[in-house]
C-alpha cells in the first residue's frame, strides 16, 4: 500500500510539474506587447498587392505585429471576393477587402462578419472615370446612355459611377450600362472601344493616362462620395469572440501602421516592395487616406449608399459590425 501511495504521489507531482511547465511556456509564447495573453499568436491575413494595403506592409516591415506578440503570415488574394470564402472556412483569420463586398455578404447571411480595422478611403484621383484620348465624351453628363467598364458590377466600382451620374442628373442601369473587365485590361478596353468609358483606380489611372493619353472626365472623390471609405479588414464574428486579445493586438499594430502611412514618403517607399510598381512610378501615384480609427459613422456612408442604389435590400446598421478597438 505504501509503495502504491508513493507511486501515485510521484505521478501526481510529475503531472502538476508538467502542467505548470506547459502553462508557463504557453503564456510566455502568447504575451502581447500590451502584457495581455493572446488566444492565438499565429494568424493568417489576406491581402491584395495594391496601394490600399500599404499600412499592412509597413506593419510587417517595421515589426509592429511582432511587437504585439503576433506571428503574421500574409496570403495574397486575387481579389476582395476571394476573402469571403477563405474567412468562412478558417483559411484566413483576418482579411483585407472592400466594404461593399463585406457588407453585402453579411447582409445576405453568407457570413457573419466584424470589421476589425479601417483600411483605405478615396482621395482626389484615386478613383476616376476615364475615356480614350480621342473620345467625343467630354463631361460626366455625356455618359448618359453610354457603356462604362468596371471591374465588378453591383459593387463599389459601379456604385461610385452611379453616384456620379446622379450628381449630374441622370441614372445608369447595372445591366444596360456596365460591362466587366479586370483593371489591368482597362487600357485595352479604352484603346479598342469596347466601352465608352472606364472606372479605374490607382495605379492604373496614372499608367493609362501616360500610355495612351486617356483623359479623366470625372473624379469620384467629390460630392456625395468624397473621401469615401473603400476598404478595411474583417474577421468572422466567431474569431473575434474567441480571440478578443489577438484582435486587439492586430488593431493596435494597424493603428500605428496607419499613422505611419499618413506620411506619403513611407507609402511611396513601401509600394515597390510588394507590388510590381517601380519606385519612380510610385512617386507619381495619387494616394488615398489611411484612417487611424474605426469609425462607424464614417462607414455607415457606405451602407447607406448601397441601400440607395439597391445593393442592400434593407438598411444596415454598421455599428453592429464593428469590433470595438482596444483601449490599450
Amino acid at each position: 500500500m505504501k509503495l502504491r501511495s508513493s507511486i501515485v504521489g510521484i505521478l501526481a507531482l510529475a503531472l502538476i510539474a508538467a502542467t505548470g511547465c506547459s502553462g508557463a511556456e504557453e503564456s510566455t509564447k502568447a504575451t502581447a506587447g500590451g502584457g495581455t495573453t493572446l488566444e492565438k499568436t499565429k494568424i493568417n491575413i489576406g491581402t491584395i498587392p495594391v496601394v490600399d494595403t500599404a499600412p499592412l506592409q509597413i506593419a510587417m516591415e517595421k515589426g509592429l505585429f511582432k511587437a504585439e506578440g503576433l506571428d503574421v503570415t500574409l496570403t495574397t488574394l486575387a481579389g476582395g471576393a476571394e476573402a469571403i470564402p477563405k474567412l468562412k472556412s478558417g483559411a484566413l483569420d483576418i482579411s483585407f477587402g472592400n466594404y461593399v463586398s463585406f457588407f453585402s455578404a453579411d447582409a445576405k447571411g453568407v457570413i457573419d462578419l466584424k470589421i476589425v480595422s479601417d483600411g483605405f478611403q478615396s482621395a482626389p484621383k484615386t478613383h476616376t472615370i476615364m475615356v480614350a484620348k480621342d473620345s467625343p465624351i467630354q463631361t460626366m453628363a455625356d455618359l448618359k446612355g453610354k457603356v462604362i467598364a468596371v471591374n465588378t458590377k453591383r459593387n463599389i466600382a459601379s456604385m461610385l459611377v452611379r453616384a456620379a451620374a446622379k450628381a449630374n442628373n441622370f441614372d445608369l442601369d447595372e445591366d444596360k450600362n456596365f460591362v466587366e473587365f479586370p483593371f489591368p485590361e482597362m487600357e485595352g478596353v479604352l484603346k479598342t472601344g469596347k466601352a465608352d468609358a472606364a472606372q479605374v483606380v490607382e495605379p492604373f489611372g496614372t499608367f493609362i493616362g501616360q500610355n495612351i493619353g486617356a483623359r479623366v472626365i470625372w473624379d469620384t472623390s467629390q460630392g456625395p462620395t468624397a473621401d469615401f471609405p473603400i476598404a478595411g479588414f474583417a474577421a468572422t464574428s466567431e474569431f473575434v469572440k474567441a480571440s478578443p486579445n489577438t484582435v486587439a493586438a492586430f488593431q493596435r499594430a494597424m493603428a500605428k501602421a496607419m499613422a505611419l502611412a499618413a506620411d506619403r514618403a513611407n507609402v511611396v517607399a513601401i509600394i515597390p516592395k510588394y507590388t510590381t510598381i517601380k519606385a519612380d512610378a510610385a512617386a507619381s501615384l495619387a494616394i488615398g487616406g489611411f484612417p487611424t480609427t474605426l469609425n462607424a459613422t464614417r462607414l455607415q456612408r457606405v451602407a447607406d449608399t448601397m441601400h440607395e442604389y439597391g445593393l442592400l435590400d434593407e438598411t444596415l446598421n454598421v455599428q453592429d459590425l464593428i469590433a470595438a478597438p482596444s483601449s490599450k
